[in-house]
């Protein structure tokens, strides 16, 4: 590799491992700016006096735009520099966290938290993984794993630290934190990583439009019952997921009188904990069946969330604050399973030369779907309570087994072939 294509040729080798040092705390910025208003959003209530069901529409405006953008963001990685998309997207969605914490009303929430950090938010994963896999070709597995670390990270120090931040100098200070924090990481990115090149030489010469279109990739995979059914099973996680990580940390403060900061790191570290165990061995489980079933790896996820679902509940209606913590650590490890094998089952059954668009499009309808789950549970927190809502949640994990179920016994054999 020459000197203006990237961080891994051989004058840099000392410092080979600064492009995933600094993607895995941009990737971390991304996760916990996520996060963080879901950790302060009692004091945000009791500050400002907006409704639950108003909160719960800020959160889904963030979900809904991120779906709408993502597969965007993948189309735009392959045909502009992806140091410059992530640097700008690591910039604007910190200035928008930043600026965040000067709202004061429903509308500033909707549209700095909601939309311009959902939307800066959206271009990061695409180009980055990408950018990764690119540069670590010898190591892309270790690499890739690394890199998905920050996801928990992320989201369980945001938990502990925006609560501290919060409680202690308000909730304000909490987004000026991350938001500086972000602004920092977005000037280093760009003064420490060399500009890369556009990945237009494999688009050149291409005919074959379904290679690297949208519209005719979606009308390809539509076709494909196994993929379309899979789809709308991710949206069923993706609207647990969503649910649960706005609702969760304010659930426990107000259930067992917890402070912001117990709170926002119990709800959080149980279940992922227990989550990153589960991708493990649910990655485990569906390799080793996989060689003689392909079909294994959907059956792997069905019954990571059958077996999930019971867990929800639980965690819901329980009395106990320690059986409460096993239950999100059991619901973390089903909940891995699922997720240790999203990516592998769809590309059981889509065109390599098409796999990137369709998981794009996958993630779009999937958090478009999820995106309604925190509004619903805060509009229905006055009349069913907390509690209530989050037990119904449990529904939907069943019915996304159901669907993977359906894939698995009737579809799937067609549509990889």
């Amino acid at each position: 590799m020459n000197q203006t294509t990237g961080v891994l040729n051989r004058p840099q080798a000392p410092f080979r491992w600064e492009l995933l040092i600094l993607l895995w705390l941009a990737f971390f910025v991304n996760q916990a700016d996520r996060q963080i208003f879901s950790v302060v959003l009692p004091l945000i209530r009791q500050d400002l006096g907006l409704s639950d069901g108003e909160l719960g529409l800020i959160a889904s405006a963030l979900v809904w735009t991120y779906g709408l953008l993502v597969p965007l963001a993948g189309f735009v990685g392959d045909r502009f520099s992806r140091r410059n998309i992530i640097g700008f997207a690591l910039l604007f969605w910190s200035l928008s966290t930043l600026s965040t914490g000067f709202c004061s009303t429903l509308w500033q929430f909707i549209l700095l938290r909601g939309i311009a950090t959902g939307g800066g938010e959206a271009f990061y994963a695409p180009p980055a993984n990408a950018l990764l896999g690119e540069k670590y070709p010898q190591n892309r597995a270790f690499v890739l794993s690394i890199h998905q670390t920050a996801v928990y990270a992320g989201i369980i120090l945001s938990g502990l630290i925006a609560g501290y931040v919060g409680e202690h100098y308000g909730w304000q200070k909490a987004f000026f934190l991350f938001g500086g924090f972000g602004i920092i990481l977005a000037i280093l990115i760009f003064k420490r990583l060399p500009k890369d090149q556009p990945q237009l030489a494999a688009l050149a010469g291409t005919t074959d439009a379904s290679a690297t279109g949208i519209l005719p990739t979606a009308l390809l995979i539509v076709r494909k019952p196994t993929v379309v059914l899979l789809t709308l099973a991710f949206g069923c996680m993706v609207f647990v997921n969503v649910g649960y990580l706005t609702w969760m940390p304010s659930f426990l403060a107000e259930k067992f009188q917890l402070s912001l900061a117990e709170a926002g790191f119990s709800s959080l570290f149980y279940h992922h904990l227990g989550a990153f165990l589960g991708v493990l061995s649910g990655a485990k489980i569906a390799d080793s069946y996989a060689k003689r079933a392909r079909k294994s790896r959907l059956w792997v996820q069905a019954l990571g969330l059958l077996l999930g679902a019971p867990f929800i509940y639980w965690m819901s209606v329980n009395s106990s604050q320690v059986m409460t913590y096993g239950a999100l650590f059991a619901f973390g490890v089903f909940r891995g399973w699922y997720d240790s094998n999203i990516v592998a089952s769809l590309y059981e059954v889509v065109p390599e030369k098409i796999r990137s668009t369709a998981y794009g499009l996958m993630l779009m309808c999937a958090f478009l779907v999820g995106a309604t789950s925190p509004y619903l549970l805060g509009a229905l927190k006055p009349t069913l309570g907390l509690s209530t809502g989050l037990s119904y949640l449990s529904v939907m994990y069943v019915l996304g087994a159901a669907l993977i179920g359906v894939a698995a016994t009737w579809f799937f054999t067609k549509d990889q072939e």
